[in-house]
């Protein structure tokens, strides 16, 4: 979006006790190989998926473009029917997330390279390298490169980075998005048709 979305008043995070243990064992597994979980998302509110929506909307908006959907033709309300963006988000429920894994020993920069990428059949896509490690495509690319088992990544490394990620967290009853490698939400979720909307805050700091 190029902005903080509503909902979004703090950077703490939040998770259904069950989805947080979950992954405090797949952060167990990890660091074995020399890997550490990056959360990107957690809890999101109805008001910020809301917010996604309008800005589905208004197809003026493309200020990020270039960057998260740079081959999308068209309206931005194909992101829907592309399973990017959903009216009614896991997200929203408390046990789903968006993650990557790092280095142990190494730091998620705050200042984000972009450089360009050329897939296998041609099409050029942006790439934003936060420190994570490289899965092949930027995490929040709309784009068929980020689907789990994509025709477009075909480096091995790329491929077994990816499957190390969902290995772990499948193992730990979470389940995958076909359409983003980043995504997972706990299969056994305890509120599976509950849409939080409470806004997340900071807890005030004494001076």
């Amino acid at each position: 979006m190029g902005r903080r979305m509503p909902g979004y008043e703090c950077g703490n995070l939040i998770f259904s006790r069950e989805a947080a243990a979950a992954l405090a064992k797949v952060q167990e597994d990890l660091l074995q190989s020399g890997y550490s979980l990056v959360i990107y998302d957690s809890y999101r509110p109805q008001r910020t998926v809301d917010s996604f929506v309008q800005w589905s909307n208004d197809d003026s908006d493309v200020k990020m473009k270039e960057l998260y959907y740079p081959t999308l033709v068209g309206s931005k309300k194909q992101l829907f029917d592309d399973g990017y963006i959903a009216a009614k988000s896991g997200h929203t429920r408390g046990s789903t997330v968006d993650l990557s894994i790092i280095e142990v020993g190494k730091k998620v920069q705050s200042t984000v390279t972009v450089s360009k990428r050329t897939l296998v059949n041609g099409t050029e896509i942006s790439f934003l390298d936060d420190g994570t490690v490289d899965m092949g495509s930027s995490f929040d690319l709309f784009h068929p490169a980020s689907h789990h088992d994509s025709p477009y990544i075909t480096d091995p490394i790329y491929i077994s980075r990816r499957q190390l990620l969902r290995e772990a967290m499948m193992r730990h009853g979470f389940k995958d998005l076909a359409e983003e490698w980043w995504h997972y939400r706990l299969a056994d979720e305890p509120f599976p048709t509950t849409y939080f909307d409470f806004v997340t805050t900071c807890p005030a700091v004494a001076e």
